[in-house]
């Protein structure tokens, strides 16, 4: 039961999730409602909930790839995008926050913190999707990651509907995790950011560098959600593909295997099933062709994970979140 007409004549129905998904594929979802204020988006979600509406909250679509089918309830894009940045502390040691709502651009945030000389985003730039997915996956690039700068986090109970404030401690951030991929009954809100006055020049350098090193590296010219797998957190002590693989050991030696050092290893660069590929320039990378369906795209990821599987006997896991229709 819906719960009354009431209760969803305010959505959309039967929406494409293509335009909102960086994949550019999935189906459509029986409803679909854009939340541009936060009292909004909880006042969204408390209705939901009443009706016992199946809902997903979707930020920017950069890791997400939705079902051919589509998804059988509501799904809420968090527009929610306000965010400003004060300074805190005068002189040494001196320091700005950053009070971003989730939907915000992470590299809208990254740009406007290196007008100002702040330091911390500068591998943010460029990085599709909002803050508060930022957050949700601990995202990161060239050694740093969001939990770096991170002082608070705002999120939803779902459980209650009531808002609660996490420390940074209490987010319980790894390598591309944080308690809220856990927890599913937590929304993230908004985050606090702790940021610091960096000599502009090497600010402005390292921003620069981040972006060069993404348009040699990324297929960016593809449609895609950016790294499929995480890196693998460990090591590989068989001795046969030591002697195979001899780059292997300084990797060994970081405790960290790139996911497309082992794809590629595997030879499936270039591998298309029917309109996506895995990138002859990232082999971490899916990548749509114009014409890829989701499910091309999921055979892909078994593929690979297959292949890695038998060859290095890692298990990848994927970085993305592949939602069903009935999730």
């Amino acid at each position: 039961m819906l719960g009354g007409k009431e209760i969803v004549k305010r959505f959309k129905k039967n929406v494409s999730l293509k335009e909102w998904s960086a994949f550019k594929t999935g189906g459509a979802a029986k409803y679909f409602y854009i939340a541009d204020e936060k009292s909004d988006l909880i006042d969204t979600i408390k209705k939901a909930k009443e009706a016992r509406l199946r809902f997903f909250v979707l930020g920017g679509g950069s890791n997400v790839l939705f079902s051919d089918a589509g998804y059988n309830g509501l799904v809420i894009k968090n527009k929610i995008a306000d965010f400003h940045i004060k300074k805190k502390k005068e002189g040494r040691g001196g320091w700005f926050e950053a009070v971003c709502e989730s939907g915000a651009s992470l590299s809208d945030l990254a740009l406007e913190s290196l007008k100002r000389g702040l330091t911390g985003l500068e591998w943010a730039v460029g990085i599709p999707g909002t803050v508060g997915g930022a957050v949700y996956g601990n995202s990161g690039a060239f050694n740093h990651s969001i939990s770096d700068a991170i002082k608070s986090v705002e999120v939803l109970n779902l459980n209650n509907l009531k808002l609660e404030n996490f420390s940074k401690k209490e987010c319980r951030f790894s390598y591309k995790d944080s308690i809220f991929k856990r927890r599913k009954d937590l929304l993230i809100v908004s985050a606090t950011l702790k940021l610091k006055k960096g000599d502009k020049k090497k600010v402005i350098a390292k921003k620069n560098n981040a972006l060069e090193n993404r348009k040699k590296s990324q297929p960016l010219s593809f449609a895609s959600a950016g790294c499929v797998f995480k890196n693998y957190q460990g090591k590989i002590t068989d001795k046969n593909i030591l002697k195979e693989f001899s780059e292997i050991k300084g990797f060994n030696n970081k405790r960290i295997i790139p996911a497309g050092y082992l794809i590629d290893k595997c030879g499936l660069k270039g591998k298309t099933i029917g309109g996506a590929m895995i990138s002859k320039k990232h082999a971490n990378f899916i990548v749509n062709l114009g014409r890829a369906k989701s499910e091309d795209i999921k055979k892909l990821i078994s593929l690979i994970k297959r292949k890695v599987k038998n060859k290095f006997g890692i298990s990848l896991e994927e970085e993305i979140k592949i939602v069903g229709c009935n999730d």
